[in-house]
């Protein structure tokens, strides 16, 4: 798998145009990680007047951005490692079943006890670490992960507000009692050391 570097300190709208220029002429399964200063991305088909803080994201400076993919809503800054998948084929659901498999392996070989759900995210005991997104183009598939590994958890409950229906589904009674940073589970050092780390095991899958 071939693995690329963009520009660090892109804003994460221009991330997420990297993708689709990659998914326009990709050639070979690519992967690239990508770090971003605090933004609230919200799914396709979601309102982000629903689904976000506007408020408080205006007051602490916290972008608001709109991706192509469809899911939920996510907070990252720069103790989240972003993940981008991006291969020829346009058979989705298998691109994402294999992206899941791969991103969780590589969890497990980092030391951390990974399982995948239904809702296409990654957990660690009964928590969150990443979610998950995929969108198709006529020319591929692009799969992009939100990993928390050292993230702001006071900023990521206070910038997302979900329904109290969607808390329930998952028996929880708020955003930060759901999720969890995988640097709490397992410090592996700087996000750099987890995102070398992380990219390494990444490459080695078959």
């Amino acid at each position: 798998m071939k693995l690329i570097r963009y520009q660090e300190g892109l804003s994460l709208a221009e991330y997420l145009g990297k993708e689709q220029e990659l998914v326009q002429h990709v050639q070979e399964p690519t992967l690239f990680t990508w770090i971003v200063s605090p933004t609230v991305i919200y799914g396709r088909h979601q309102c982000a007047e629903v689904e976000v803080n506007e408020a408080y994201c205006r007051e602490h400076g916290i972008a608001v951005v709109q991706r192509k993919s469809g899911g939920g809503c996510v907070y990252a800054d720069r103790g989240n490692l972003m993940v981008s998948f991006v291969t020829p084929s346009t058979h989705s659901e298998a691109v994402f079943a294999e992206f899941m498999a791969m991103l969780s392996g590589a969890f497990r070989q980092l030391g951390y006890d990974a399982v995948t759900t239904e809702h296409n995210d990654v957990l660690v005991g009964d928590h969150k670490v990443s979610g998950t997104a995929c969108y198709t183009t006529p020319t591929g598939t692009v799969v992009h992960a939100c990993i928390l590994y050292k993230v702001n958890l006071a900023d990521l409950e206070q910038a997302i507000t979900p329904t109290e229906a969607k808390l329930a589904k998952h028996a929880v009674a708020s955003v930060r009692q759901r999720v969890r940073n995988l640097g709490e589970i397992k410090d592996l050092g700087t996000i750099e050391d987890f995102r070398q780390q992380l990219e390494k095991q990444l490459q080695l899958w078959k």
